[in-house]
């Protein structure tokens, strides 16, 4: 039987979304090879619309800002709370820490691709359609099988380095038998798009609008804006939470916003045109976030909740942790991937965990309602909404649960 062909590179980054794309341009940026492998073909649907101003940061440390401005997508200042009768909104242009003010909110397969082709005019290759079906990590480079969906031609690909941004796909977990169950409760989601037609006059479309259950506080929704007169609308809870609603996906998701009469006044005039889907057992945990010639990026590695838009910035912020300890590896430099990669990463995407476990646990909730939170409060919590959960000097980064423990207590005993 004959071999496959081995091609040879120095970096495989495995998908071409946000944290592949990142980190390949960031890594060419400095001088090295790079090769995207993406199963996919772009554009194709992701969620994760609400993009949070700390991802800025790394679209402008990519070289990507130009696109991602000239692409025409809806500017996005903060996140808005309405609960029943109570409402309140947080602006990222007033934060505790100092950055981009402002973001997007964006329908992913516009934006995966505004940055996938931005990487590629950068000078990375891209291969759309192509499988890594096995890996082998045991020789001194690592191996990868590689099969072209197209026609069914396999190849293997060495390198020096894999960064792996497979994201919900997960492929170096899967095969390297990695994962771990998540410590967070299984929870699903229905969303849909829909053309919005909003005209209500207390509805901002430079926010993210997470309406909170009026009854269920655990359950919640998010209302994206879209440039484009649409938005993406979807609901939250536990698994069990949905249980005697209709089957029909559709029908249930319907119900839920019926029963929230402040959502289903800002969503009065919307065509539902658009099939609603399910996502469920979303959040995800793996053993270790590197290995001999690897890394893990994003998704890939951990997913906490969509509550608070994190995703796509811890995927970001991994990419360029990443790319950039690997520059240094590359470049002879002795690198400690646990120490300057795993252990600061894992530090912010802490800071997230307490505060979605206090947004369903409702402590976190009493603090995002109570209407006379002080400003100083309100720009160290917007910070963290704004995606900069790295912040040590904001003390609510520095010590979050004993922080939001006791600012709960207070909010709730005002």
């Amino acid at each position: 039987m004959k071999s496959p062909e081995v091609q040879h590179h120095q970096i495989v980054v495995v998908g071409a979304g946000p944290s592949g794309a990142i980190a390949a341009a960031l890594l060419k940026r400095k001088g090295h090879e790079v090769l995207i492998l993406e199963r996919q073909r772009f554009p194709r649907f992701s969620i994760g619309e609400s993009l949070l101003s700390h991802c800025l940061d790394f679209v402008e440390e990519a070289g990507m800002m130009d696109a991602v401005r000239a692409a025409g997508f809806q500017t996005k200042h903060g996140a808005a709370f309405a609960w029943g009768d109570r409402y309140t909104d947080f602006d990222f242009r007033d934060t505790f820490t100092k950055s981009f003010g402002s973001t997007f909110q964006v329908q992913r397969a516009t934006f995966d691709k505004v940055l996938a082709d931005d990487a590629e005019r950068q000078g990375v290759t891209i291969r759309y359609e192509e499988e890594i079906h096995a890996v082998d990590f045991s020789g001194e480079q690592p191996l990868l099988s590689v099969r072209r969906l197209a026609d069914g031609y396999e190849y293997q690909v060495s390198c020096t380095f894999v960064l792996d941004a497979s994201g919900y796909g997960r492929l170096l977990p899967r095969l390297l038998d990695l994962e771990l169950p998540s410590n967070l409760p299984m929870r699903k989601a229905l969303f849909t798009h829909i053309e919005d037609r909003i005209d209500h006059p207390a509805f901002d479309r430079e926010k993210i609008l997470i309406t909170t259950h009026p009854t269920l506080r655990d359950v919640w929704f998010w209302t994206i804006p879209f440039s484009n007169g649409r938005c993406s609308l979807g609901v939250v809870g536990l698994a069990e939470r949905f249980d005697g609603y209709p089957e029909d996906k559709d029908a249930a998701l319907k119900q839920f916003v019926a029963e929230t009469p402040s959502l289903t006044k800002v969503l009065s005039n919307a065509v539902w045109d658009t099939p609603v889907n399910e996502i469920k057992g979303y959040s995800a945990n793996v053993k270790a976030l590197h290995g001999k010639g690897f890394a893990l990026l994003g998704n890939a590695a951990e997913f906490l909740d969509p509550v608070f838009s994190s995703g796509v910035t811890i995927a970001m912020r991994s990419a360029s942790m990443a790319a950039n300890l690997l520059h240094r590896q590359l470049s002879g430099e002795a690198v400690d991937w646990e120490q300057d990669f795993a252990i600061p990463l894992k530090r912010g995407v802490d800071t997230f965990r307490v505060y979605v476990e206090g947004w369903y646990d409702g402590s976190f909730q009493d603090v995002i309602y109570y209407p006379k939170a002080s400003p100083d409060i309100r720009a160290m919590i917007s910070s963290i909404l704004a995606g900069y959960a790295w912040d040590e000097r904001n003390p609510y980064v520095a010590e979050p649960r004993r922080r939001l423990r006791v600012l709960a207590e207070l909010c709730a005993s005002a």
